[in-house]
């Protein structure tokens, strides 16, 4: 073996960075235990638990160098599916950013243009503003678009002198720039929603992506991302003028909370007993500002030592200190740590009122927003909250913003509508980075008056309720451009000057597709995939020592480094984790053990040739070497075209296999190889057979090709059977591929599909699926129900009427799907295109590996095959399965992976002939492919089985949510096998006889 030295010290290295980065997961999980056992059952206790963690540098132990937000950043990322959240699919309404372009024309010829436009986008691929300009030409092609599109606005880019193309370009260029702003309000939304790992893409076709783990409020979600962002600037108020205020929220928040709980005691029957500190009245307990301030510093200072309004010192518990400041207990005013007269002054002038942590801002905002404590506060008075952290520190803690409202109808003074550029860059003072912004003449007017208004004063800005910076004027700005410094980084500049651009969406954004994946089904996932993995790992294994003997260990050592470097490549890449990837995964241990096989055999002939141990395994990974390398080339082509065409959880069963496939040639190859040298160096015994395999499949001589004709009948008998079906009966066919809404529904109590689907009827008509899954108890319900409604509310009003329909609470849905009727077509032609390059492809790697046309067209001819018989099945039987046999995304990522297998199959025998017909080139072509049929039995057949009895695993235990596609991938070994033997091959002879019969 060459290079010896190199490669294992390699090996070395990738295994010890593998697990490296997979102990990240392992420290995420230890201290999210730890937070378990500290809230016992409280969610609030272990949020918070995991909040005071986040710049807490747990890893590695005893160096400390990573905090638990960065270990949390680089763990495994689990896909929704196992950890349940919500998926969603934004499309921003181009036809309403050309009509704002527009300034909202009524032209005739336009607004009928841009209505033929939207119609025809359902059934094409090509772009709106493409479509708009073919549309307007169609009406009237003397039209000029320049007469509409020359607005103030546009009035640097499109002239009177312009063409209709250089309008049309200007139109895309401004269309592709609100995508881009669109992205960035959403993504800076969903930032601030609080959610762990989300993940917001930039999609084709004015589409973003939007992927949230863990979220359970679905409303809040879908109003949060549908919403129009809305940027404003505010006046505020002074901390010295609004403390007072505080102090009398505070006191008033005190007495409401004695009197609630005198009266709860009272009407329980028990006399309560009344402290000193509660005799006091609240004239008493706040004498003055000062005295309550240095009283909460005091008591902080001390953990649990306050002092009380006269100053005598006391002790206090958390819970007397809760009871006597109910807002100062979760807040601490913002002159907690003024210590000099030169603070107290900067302090007082500022608008900020105090800290708290993210975890807090909701109690303290329903205690401000109490109708009775709203009662004792200015009616000018505002507050909010930032949107990050003035400490780099700690990024939990935020400040409260006293904003003032100066006009009768309580809007900002001034809005994102008036700010016409913003773009960040460095101050030519300090060098730090900052925002410059530039207003609309109407905007510059404003902003003049307000900074004149507010000299010396704070001017806050606020996008979607949180204050980005509050900036003190220092002079009038005349011309409307100012700048805005804080503490930004440059990207934190080039983000907010984004945001200051986009102020609101620049147009409608509606989801047109959305999933959501319970927690409870997202465990059951978990458990699932994690059974059915280890049930498949042990069967492999298993099965590797029965045939191979102790060669067989070392196949099985080779699989868990590759499962070692597999994880950890995902984690490295932070690559997503799903279901089915669980099951790519699972597919791969057989697709290494494929290799294992292939060497392992070719061993076996050498040694059964006479060669001793060691020329034996030199020579046997050798000849080995070329089948795998093909057959493994030819699956990965099947996983790059998944991942190109596929979405979400097929896009991670094709991440997991491309990976998989990787790691497994390489620990097959050479991990397995530097074992085999250790043991021969060491003179272990090796032995690659026990006696019951040692002579199995040996010198069988089966005439395959003799029965082609046959296997063309039966082969033809099926496939003709299952097109009679598919024409007459059709597929049922998933909401991905026809556009609905889907819902997984569990009920208390066993139910009759027949009477659910009659206690939907009165509420969506007709057109209702139900299908019972798993039990009576569980059933899967399919609606076409205001699919195609625009209302932002529809998903809220069909949730609403299944609820109702089926009596039902909300936490019984477990999991949800929406696809739009334009999403559905698009899903339909990404698979069509997905199934023709995978043929492609594979065609052109057969031919040219081969240099013959005749072994591609076997190739192919045999997929189709395979695709044909699998696709009649799913017809033939999708109302007699005991489990749901929708064609969807999963079930075309299931025939490309069979067609993966498949070719991987086809190419082992293809490449055994090439070398026979090498050796024997005068011998009759039909006796040297029998010859090469019969020497690939045994690895053909180990294979087969060792990837049936994976996937049967994955079949039984993996649950109900991959059951269809694990059995597409079941029935595409079975016949994928059958293919490569009695199909694939003997087409190449046919073909090749009729080529010959032709040059003649």
């Amino acid at each position: 073996m060459q290079n010896k030295g190199l490669i294992r010290a390699l090996a070395i290295i990738l295994t010890i960075v593998c697990l490296f980065q997979l102990s990240y997961t392992w420290m995420v999980k230890s201290v999210e235990s730890s937070a378990k056992s500290y809230g016992k059952g409280n969610v609030a206790l272990e949020n918070r638990y995991l909040d005071s963690m986040k710049t807490q540098k747990v890893f590695p132990p005893l160096l400390n160098v990573f905090t638990y937000k960065e270990c949390k950043d680089r763990e495994l990322n689990l896909g929704l599916d196992l950890k349940g959240g919500m998926n969603v699919t934004l499309e921003l309404s181009t036809a309403d950013v050309i009509r704002g372009l527009s300034n909202n024309s009524t032209d005739k010829d336009f607004t009928s243009a841009l209505n033929n436009a939207v119609t025809r986008q359902g059934n094409s691929q090509e772009g709106l503003v493409k479509l708009f300009g073919e549309e307007f030409t169609k009406i009237n092609p003397n039209n000029k678009l320049a007469a509409i599109f020359s607005t103030a606005d546009l009035q640097s880019k499109v002239t009177y002198k312009s063409t209709n193309e250089e309008v049309l370009s200007v139109i895309q260029a401004e269309v592709n720039d609100a995508i881009k702003r669109s992205y960035n309000i959403i993504r800076t939304r969903i930032d601030k929603f609080g959610v762990t790992q989300p993940n917001v893409q930039q999609l084709a076709n004015d589409r973003i992506l939007v992927e949230l783990p863990g979220v359970k409020e679905k409303e809040r979600v879908r109003k949060l991302l549908q919403g129009t962002a809305e940027l404003e600037f505010w006046p505020t108020y002074n901390f010295g003028e609004v403390v007072g205020q505080l102090v009398e929220v505070n006191k008033t928040l005190k007495l409401i909370n004695e009197r609630d709980s005198l009266a709860k005691a009272t009407a329980s029957g028990i006399t309560p007993s009344v402290n000193d500190t509660t005799k006091k009245s609240a004239d008493t307990l706040a004498n003055s500002t000062d005295s309550l301030l240095n009283q909460i510093k005091n008591t902080a200072s001390n953990d649990t030592t306050g002092k009380d309004s006269t100053g005598a010192g006391k002790q206090m518990s958390a819970e007397q200190f809760k009871r006597e400041y109910p807002l100062f207990s979760l807040m601490t005013p913002a002159d907690y740590m003024v210590k000099t007269q030169e603070d107290q002054k900067f302090v007082y002038e500022s608008p900020r009122l105090g800290f708290a942590m993210v975890s807090d801002t909701a109690e303290i905002n329903a205690l401000l927003n109490r109708p009775d404590i709203r009662s004792i506060i200015k009616n000018d008075l505002q507050f909010a909250w930032t949107a990050k952290s003035s400490n780099p520190e700690n990024d939990n803690v935020r400040e409260l913003i006293a904003l003032k409202v100066s006009g009768r109808d309580g809007r900002a003074p001034l809005d994102g509508s008036h700010v016409s550029e913003a773009r960040g860059d460095r101050s030519q003072t300090n060098n730090q980075p900052e925002v410059l912004m530039q207003m609309n003449p109407e905007g510059a007017a404003i902003w003049k008056r307000m900074t004149g208004e507010n000299k010396g004063r704070c001017i806050a800005i606020v996008l979607d309720n949180f204050v980005y910076s509050y900036p003190k004027v220092n002079e009038v700005i005349p011309n409307g451009s100012s700048n805005i410094s804080g503490n930004f980084t440059d990207a934190d500049a080039a983000d907010l000057a984004n945001i200051l651009k986009a102020g609101k969406l620049p147009a409608p954004c509606r989801i047109i597709e959305e999933s959501v994946v319970g927690p409870t089904l997202g465990e059951k996932a978990i458990n699932d995939g994690l059974m059915s993995f280890v049930i498949a790992i042990i069967l492999v294994m298993l099965f590797m020592v029965l045939y191979y003997n102790n060669a067989g260990w070392v196949a099985d050592a080779a699989l868990v480094v590759n499962l070692i470097m597999l994880f950890g490549v995902l984690t490295a890449f932070n690559a997503v984790l799903t279901l089915p990837g669980i099951a790519g995964i699972v597919l791969t241990l057989g697709m290494a053990v494929d290799a294992n096989v292939l060497i392992y055999e070719r061993i076996r002939e050498e040694l059964r040739a006479g060669k001793g141990v060691r020329l034996a395994i030199n020579d046997g990974y050798q000849m080995a070497y070329s089948a795998i390398i093909d057959s493994n080339v030819t699956t990965i082509l099947t996983g790059i075209i998944l991942y190109i065409f596929g979405t979400g959880p097929i896009q991670g069963f094709a991440t997991t296999l491309i990976i998989g496939i990787i790691t497994s040639m390489f620990t097959s190859i050479f991990i397995s190889r530097l074992i085999f040298e250790w043991m021969l160096n060491t003179n272990k015994s090796i032995k690659f057979s026990t006696k019951t395999t040692e002579n199995l499949f040996r010198n069988k001589n089966i005439d395959f090709i003799g029965m082609r004709n046959k296997a063309y009948i039966a082969s033809g008998a099926v496939i003709l059977i299952g097109l009679i079906s598919i024409a007459v009966t059709g597929f049922n066919q998933g909401v991905d591929f026809k556009g609905g809404r889907s819902y997984r529904v569990q009920f208390n109590e066993a139910k009759n599909a027949e009477d659910v689907r009659v206690s939907l009827a009165t509420q969506f008509g007709n057109g209702t699926e139900v299908k019972t899954l798993e039990n009576d108890r569980t059933f899967k319900i399919t609606t076409p129900f205001m699919i195609e409604s625009n209302d932002a509310d529809a998903d809220n009003i069909v949730e609403k009427k299944l609820t109702d329909g089926l009596k039902i609470n909300k936490d019984q849905i477990i999991w949800s799907q929406k696809v739009g009727p334009t999403v559905a077509d698009d899903i339909k032609q990404e698979a069509v295109l997905a199934l023709i390059f995978g043929l492609l492809a594979i065609f052109l790697y057969i031919v040219a590996r081969f240099r013959k046309w005749t072994f591609g067209a076997g190739a192919i001819i045999a997929l189709a095959h395979d695709t044909l018989i699998i696709l009649g099945v799913f017809s033939i039987f999708k109302n007699i399965m005991p489990f749901s046999m929708d064609l969807d995304q999963a079930f075309i990522a299931a025939i490309l992976t069979v067609m993966g297998y498949s070719i991987n199959d086809t190419v082992v025998v293809f490449d055994r002939i090439r070398e026979y017909l090498g050796i024997h080139k005068k011998g009759e072509m039909s006796l040297v492919i029998n010859k090469a049929l019969n020497d690939t039995l045994s690895r053909t057949i180990n294979t087969s089985l060792t990837i049936f009895f994976v996937l049967l695993a994955i079949f039984i235990f993996g649950g109900e949510t991959i059951r269809a596609f694990s059995f597409a991938l079941l029935l595409g070994i079975i016949v994928g096998t059958y293919s490569s033997i009695f199909i694939a091959t003997p087409i190449v002879i046919d073909f090749d006889k009729k080529e010959r019969e032709i040059k003649k």
